[in-house]
């Protein structure tokens, strides 16, 4: 069992920047992979970012190449998305999610334990 909690989201002026946290409770955090995941109003959920157990890898979707950052910290049991440059458009509830199995997939199906979510809105 791991429990996933979001923080950082809130209200910022295009080409502001946030970062997000997700603070999990898992004795064996530092053995998966991780990611986040958006979801827009009327719209389906997307992947952003996702992380291998060990950091190394890190994969983006298009939409926020060169614009956000994912990274964890394996002694904190904390991943994290630093987000520069926001657009409206980037405007969503955030996710972060674990994945016991995988190395960072960019299938939301893959991953088996998800946070609640923190609200991101960018004002033009």
């Amino acid at each position: 069992q791991a429990q996933l909690v979001e923080s950082g989201g809130g209200l910022v002026q295009a080409g502001g920047s946030l970062r997000l946290s997700c603070a999990v409770s898992s004795r064996t955090f530092s053995s998966y992979a991780m990611g986040w995941f958006r979801q827009a109003p009327g719209k389906e959920r997307e992947f952003v970012a996702a992380i291998s157990w060990s950091g190394g890898n890190t994969y983006y979707a298009d939409s926020v190449k060169g614009r956000f950052a994912i990274s964890r910290d394996n002694v904190k049991d904390t991943m994290y998305l630093q987000m520069n440059s926001l657009k409206p458009e980037d405007t969503a509830v955030y996710f972060c999610a674990l994945d016991r199995f995988g190395s960072g997939s960019r299938k939301g199906d893959d991953y088996d334990y998800w946070g609640q979510g923190t609200q991101v809105t960018v004002s033009s």
